[in-house]
């Protein structure tokens, strides 16, 4: 415990300049033995204070720390639970009682004792100590009971112990001891001993000079009484002053601790006139406010500022931080009851106004409605804007103070303007119809001679009018429309108009739109989260549930609209701003579907422009996070569809061709229908971003297009089926290579590879016939050897002796082989049509592969029959003339 004393004198209580009197181990009863220390110090400085601290080590175990501080004159009653046996606990009373159990009971009456006599010097009246033994109060009661052994010693351990180091002096000393002895580090038993003999030399000598001076002693003595007796009379007198100034000391306490309370009450006073100082200030509402709520003019700029400056001040006095308990006073509430009546009155003072402006504006933009009535232009509404702006920060104030006046008066400009938007938007896409059947027959009057320069530039075809019935009924094959081949000029003007007129009407919907919730968001301090609804979420497959009875279902059961940039309102709740706009522009959405649809009608090859438009415009709305945007994408969504119904109708006019029997083939109309889509369809989507809508549907068509090719060569009766395939493979090789469409290279490849395929095909059947016997005879040969006769043998074959083969090719001297060839040049040119222009291709190839058989055949009679000088009755020479000679004929 000694130890545990120095290392809490040196660590808690030397840097306060404190002394520690006593110290004991405990741990709180009924508890987890958790080890604390108790402890009384006193201050080395005066006035002396004497406390006690319950001290703990730190959470990581390194240095103690106060957990609990008590002064000695707060302990009311000390508990020693047993005064007649050894216990280990005790009860300290301060403001409540506090049980602890000692480590050690001896430990336990040792810190009680130390307790008791620094209550009898210190303190005039104590605390009552109860069941505590009687040596513990022996000093002060003159006991003289039996204690237990050592327990004295401790006690006055306790309280007059204090650590002392050596001096530098005694340390120099003990070191020239210690140096003077040889072995005094290395055998401590003989460096003991050696001091116990010179300590005995020095006590002898002591006692010889003791002797030798007896009278001095005698007289030391004498003084040593006489001292005592004047310390005795000297203790006697500083008693008498302690007792006196035990009293003195309790006064000038008392009189402290009402000096501090003098200090808080003052304090608390200043605070509170702070507070009401504070508080007034808050709920102050200036003398031009009141004036501008109740009378002040909201149809001047200067009343109206006037007006906003004085609700602002009167929204902050009646939002101001009032504590609750402040809230009670009469006054406060008074004021706030004032302040509500002003709200009331100008809340409704300014929602009658702004619901006469909303009436007048309505009825004046109705009057120049008229005015743009032959224009193909909505008109702007900016001058209503502009009158309606300053009033943004009431209608916010209103928002915040009266919702139910804010949202009556927002219904009332939504209802008062949502007639005149309605009208506006359906005059205009009227007036966007006639405007092109205006022009449509324009162009018929002039025969479409004159076609102005477009970006969109194509021949039409037969293909594209066979689109053009109505959604519900379009099933008319392609032959039915080839005798309008000769319209293609006027067609593609209508388109272009169309294109233009499209494009108008967008680029007026958008201004006209955004302005209008530019305004709404601003004046009725709307939300307008362009996030609320991504407008780059995809469609998931919107379109798949809808079943389109106008597709082809063995090419398609659902649209390709999973690609389609557009919002998913039934996953997340409308913004106000877009609630709103719908109630502003109700038949927005569904004239623009009118307009689609009408069109559409008008020739479904619009879909291929009203695509690319709008996608142009989605993403344009889209970086505003518009209303429009959002109408725009259903309104894409539609129009993907057409595109879609558009493209599988060509597919089902594709499939449904049927060629003329009575001519050769050539060309097949679908493909020079392929072609012309393709040439219209990359200057449309050129630099568009649905060019992976093309994609696809070039995919379809390219797909259906080789499929029907195969059904045509197999059908046709008058044109082998190679060339039929030779020359419409060549053709769309042609086109795509042409085109370069980058998704269609593939299909480019495949269609050279076949054309080569068919090409070698065709040339291979036709060119056995002009040396038919010549040819079998040497089938005949090569059959004998592939089944295992010699090759030098075969000429001992009866059926193909050299006379045999001699009797072969008399057949075929160079004039009949001229003579077969000319007779095959005719049956070429008969199979093969004007239009691709392959003879002189296909009657290269034929001379080619008529070389690579005549040498092959050489090839056999010098291998077959050695030495037998046998050789054809034309050569190499001949052939590339026979040749030459028919292709120039």
């Amino acid at each position: 415990m000694t130890t545990i004393k120095h290392i809490l004198q040196r660590e808690v209580f030397l840097p306060t300049d404190e002394r520690l009197l006593g110290v004991v181990s405990v741990t709180k009863a009924g508890k987890k033995k958790k080890t604390s220390f108790l402890s009384i110090a006193v201050t080395t400085e005066k006035p002396v204070q004497v406390k006690i601290y319950q001290l703990k080590k730190s959470e990581k175990g390194e240095t103690y720390k106060r957990k609990q501080t008590w002064e000695l004159r707060e302990l009311k009653t000390v508990d020693g639970k047993d005064a007649k046996n050894d216990t280990a606990e005790f009860d300290l009373q301060f403001e409540k009682t506090y049980k602890w159990v000692a480590s050690h009971p001896r430990e336990r009456d040792t810190f009680l004792s130390s307790l008791w006599k620094l209550c009898q010097r210190y303190l005039k009246r104590g605390p009552v100590f109860v069941n505590v033994p009687d040596y513990i109060r022996e000093d002060s009661l003159g006991v003289t009971d039996v204690r237990p052994h050592g327990v004295e010693d401790t006690i006055a351990a306790v309280v007059d112990e204090d650590y002392q180091a050596i001096t530098e002096k005694e340390e120099k000393d003990l070191e020239t001891l210690m140096k003077q002895c040889e072995h005094a580090i290395s055998n401590a038993e003989a460096f003991a001993e050696q001091l116990s003999k010179d300590l005995s030399v020095l006590d002898g000598a002591n006692i010889h000079s003791i002797m030798g001076s007896e009278d001095q002693v005698v007289q030391l003595m004498k003084l040593l009484d006489d001292g005592v007796r004047e310390t005795t009379k000297l203790e006697t007198k500083l008693n008498r002053y302690d007792e006196l100034l035990a009293s003195v000391k309790e006064q000038m306490e008392s009189m402290r601790d009402k000096d501090t309370l003098i200090h808080i009450q003052n304090k608390n006073h200043q605070s509170l006139i702070d507070e009401l100082e504070n508080l007034i200030g808050r709920l102050n509402l200036d003398h031009k406010h009141e004036k501008a709520l109740l009378d002040g003019d909201l149809s001047t700029p200067s009343g109206i500022y006037e007006s906003t400056e004085a609700a602002e001040e009167l929204q902050k006095c009646m939002a101001a931080e009032i504590h609750p308990a402040l809230m009670k006073m009469q006054a406060v509430q008074e004021q706030q009851k004032r302040f509500g009546k002003y709200r009331v009155a100008f809340a409704k003072r300014l929602s009658h106004h702004l619901n006469n402006l909303f009436i007048h504006q309505g009825n004046e933009m109705s009057e120049t409605l008229s005015r743009h009535a032959t224009d193909l232009k909505l008109p702007p509404h900016h001058s209503c804007h502009r009158d309606l702006t300053p009033y943004a920060e009431l209608m916010m104030w209103l928002k915040e103070a009266d919702p139910q006046s804010f949202q009556q008066l927002a219904k009332v400009y939504t209802n008062n303007l949502s007639r005149l938007y309605d009208k506006e938007v359906k005059d205009f896409f009227e007036l966007a119809k006639q405007r092109f059947l205006h022009a449509k027959t324009v162009d018929k009057k002039h025969g479409g001679l004159t076609v102005p320069s477009h970006r969109f530039e194509g021949s039409g075809s037969s293909l594209d009018r066979a689109m053009e019935t109505s959604p519900r009924g379009r099933t008319a094959s392609l032959q039915s429309l080839d005798s309008a081949d000769s319209k293609g000029s006027s067609q593609d003007l209508t388109r272009g108009k169309f294109d233009q007129v499209f494009e108008k009407i967008l680029c007026e919907l958008e201004p006209f739109c955004l302005a209008e919730q530019d305004f709404c968001v601003k004046f009725f301090h709307l939300t307008l989260d362009p996030h609320s609804d991504d407008l780059e979420s995809m469609l998931e497959d919107q379109t798949s549930k809808h079943e389109d009875t106008h597709s082809v279902h063995s090419h398609s059961s659902q649209h390709d609209d999973d690609d389609i940039w557009v919002m998913r309102p039934q996953n997340k709740a409308k913004s106000l701003a877009e609630r709103m706009m719908g109630e502003l522009f109700p038949s927005l959405e569904s004239e623009l579907l009118n307009f689609i649809t009408f069109g559409d009608k008008l020739d479904s090859f619009n879909s291929m422009y009203m695509l690319v438009r709008m996608s142009q415009h989605v993403i344009h709305a889209q970086d505003a996070g518009s209303f429009l945007s959002k109408v725009f994408a259903n309104v894409l969504v539609n129009i993907k569809r057409n595109f879609d119904r558009f493209i599988l109708h060509r597919i089902k006019a594709v499939e449904e061709y049927r060629i003329s029997k009575k001519n050769k083939c050539g060309v097949v109309m679908f493909v020079h229908h392929f072609e012309d889509f393709a040439h219209q369809a990359e200057a449309i989507f050129q630099g568009s971003d649905r060019r992976a809508d093309l994609d696809k549907a070039y995919s379809k068509l390219i797909r259906t297009v080789f499929e029907q090719l195969l059904r045509i060569s197999t059908d046709h009766p008058k044109t082998p089926k190679d060339v039929v395939l030779m020359e419409n493979y060549h053709h769309l090789y042609a086109t795509l290579s042409q085109l370069k469409i980058s998704c269609l290279e593939k299909e480019r490849k495949d269609a050279r590879q076949r054309y080569q395929e068919h090409l070698q095909a065709y040339v291979t059947t036709y060119l056995g016939r002009p040396l038919e016997k010549l040819n079998t005879f040497f089938e005949g040969i090569e059959s004998k050897v592939a089944s295992g006769v010699k090759e030098d043998e075969v000429g001992y074959q009866l059926a193909y002796s050299k006379q045999e083969l001699r009797k072969v090719i008399k057949e075929y001297p160079g004039k009949e082989v001229k003579k077969n060839l000319e007779h095959l040049r005719k049956k070429v040119e008969k199979h093969l049509c004007e239009e691709e222009n392959l003879f002189q291709v296909v009657w290269h190839s034929m001379q080619d592969e008529f070389l690579k058989q005549y040498k092959h055949f050489e090839h056999l009679i010098a291998k077959c029959y050695p030495a037998s000088n046998i050789t054809l009755e034309f050569s190499v020479e001949d052939i590339l003339q026979f040749f030459t000679d028919i292709a120039q004929a």
